[in-house]
This record gives C-alpha cells, structure tokens and sequence, in this order.
C-alpha cells in the first residue's frame, strides 16, 4: 500500500447492514484495491475463480485483518459473528485519485512518465486546465504553481485545492501569449496547449521556459501537429511542423521525442475522436 492513496471510505456496517451485494460475487474496478478493516468480531471472506468457485476462505478479526484486495480480482463476504462490525475503503495510485475521487480527466501519461525522471522540486504547469497533471505532480511532492487563461478552470482548480486541503499548490490566471515566467522551475509542463497560442508567440514561448528553467531541470511539451498524413482538420491558430519542436532543444539532453499519431477528445461529424500527429518532447537542461 505504500504508494496507495485512499479515496473513498463507506460508513460502518454491523451484521444487520452489511450490504446484500457485498455478500454476492463481485470485484472492483480495474485501478482500484478494496480494503476492508474489521472493527470487532468474525468476518468470513472468500477469494472466488470466474466460475465463481472459492479459491480461498479466510475468517478475519481485528487482530487477523484481511488482505488489501486487488483490482478486478473476486470475493464476497460470506458471513460474520452477530457482533461483527467493518467498514470498506478504497483505494488507488495517485495518478487515478482526482479522477475517481472528483471526476477529472485522467493525468496525462506523458506527465506520469516524465515524473520517473526528476525529483519532486518546483514545477510550473502552463496551460493547466482544470488541473488534472498539477495535483497530481503535487501528491507526488511538488511544489507546484498552475495557470491557465480560463478563470472558469482556475476558479474550480481552486475549489478542489481546498475541499482536498492541499499545501504547496498555487493556481492563477495568466495568458501564455502575453506574460512571462516569474520566476525558475525544476520542471516546466505544457501539455496539448501551444496549439491554441499564436504563432508568432510560440518561439518566444518556448525560449521563456527554457529560460525559466533550473540546471538538470526538465521541459514537457505535448502539442498538437499538422502533416502531410495527417492533416489537422481543426483550426487551431498554430501546429508544429516535422522535426520543429525538436529543434528548439538541440542544446539539451532530449529523454524523449516522438511525433506519433493520436486522437483528441472532440470528435467529429461521425462521432469519432479526431487523430493527428502529436509532437512529444521530454528534455532535460543541460548545465
């Protein structure tokens, strides 16, 4: 459970409330283990097969407590001493808690990557939305400033920042096209965001980050292209063209570079996710 976070608690059960489908065949869902804490008295649990065959049963008290159950695998309840009370918690990996726990759009996997690369420091999410990779860069430890053009987004990152009670995250507004960074990172994120800047910003953009940037430190920039395969169908005010975002770091040490084909969440006509080629860059300065 180390690096488990819980997300959600469901109140006590006696042997009167336990709830019928507890004690049915059942598993949870793919992301997320079950712990379940018996308070006082018996508890007996069983480990089912698909054909709902027991596989193994167990009867847990609070000093022989049940094991951490794992995604997706099946158990009931099967009975519990006429004192038996328990409660049920759930939990998952912090790249899954705002999502499961306040409905938000997964963390961006480029960003759960790039974590693997540099230790928790002070980083800056430009274009942060609703705030999806910023939280989760600060469960893992960071220090992190958010910001985003849209009050709207600002205003409900806020709203999560203090019903979670979070410290050492800070969200505000600020127009990419306009400002510049105050102030130096230890890591700088810009995830599907520069293709709806201007494009006689981008250069400067894109230097102000570096520039923003600590020794060591790492860039993340995922944005949108236009190519010849794959020719982006929507009118964004700027896509990068082959090998162009690269460029921009050939004095850094790049961990990660591609130009691989991916899909939008808006869709089209048919109601099908839009595909483009995306430009993905993980870099690292250089001293």
């Amino acid at each position: 459970m180390q690096d488990l976070i819980c997300y959600k608690t469901l109140p006590e059960w006696d042997s009167r409330t336990l709830p019928e489908a507890f004690r049915q065949r059942h598993n949870t869902h793919e992301g997320v283990w079950a712990k379940l804490t018996v308070l006082q008295g018996t508890l007996c649990f069983a480990f089912l097969s698909e054909n709902n065959e027991v596989v193994e049963s167990h009867e847990f008290t609070r000093d022989a407590p049940p094991p951490l159950v794992a995604p997706q695998r099946w158990h009931r309840i099967v009975s519990g001493s006429a004192d038996m009370r328990c409660q049920l918690a759930f939990y998952c990996r912090p790249e899954e808690y705002y999502h499961l726990k306040h409905g938000m759009t997964r963390t961006h996997s480029e960003v759960i990557n790039a974590a693997l690369y540099v230790a928790p420091g002070k980083a800056l999410d430009l274009g942060c939305g609703a705030g999806r990779n910023a939280l989760y860069l600060n469960l893992l430890g960071f220090d992190v400033t958010a910001c985003d053009k849209s009050r709207q987004s600002i205003d409900a990152l806020k709203t999560i920042i203090d019903i979670e009670q979070r410290d050492h995250i800070s969200a505000g507004v600020y127009d990419i096209n306009e400002q510049l960074i105050n102030g130096r990172y230890d890591f700088i994120l810009s995830t599907v965001v520069l293709m709806f800047l201007q494009a006689d910003r981008i250069e400067r953009v894109i230097r102000n980050m570096q520039q923003s940037t600590n020794d060591g430190g790492l860039n993340l920039i995922v944005a949108a292209m236009s190519t010849e395969d794959y020719p982006c169908p929507l009118p964004f005010p700027f896509t990068f063209s082959a090998g162009e975002l690269a460029g921009y770091y050939q004095e850094w040490e790049i961990i990660k570079y591609n130009e691989d084909p991916g899909e939008l969440h808006k869709t089209d006509a048919e109601g099908n996710r839009i595909k483009l080629r995306f430009a993905t860059l993980l870099a690292r300065k250089r001293p």
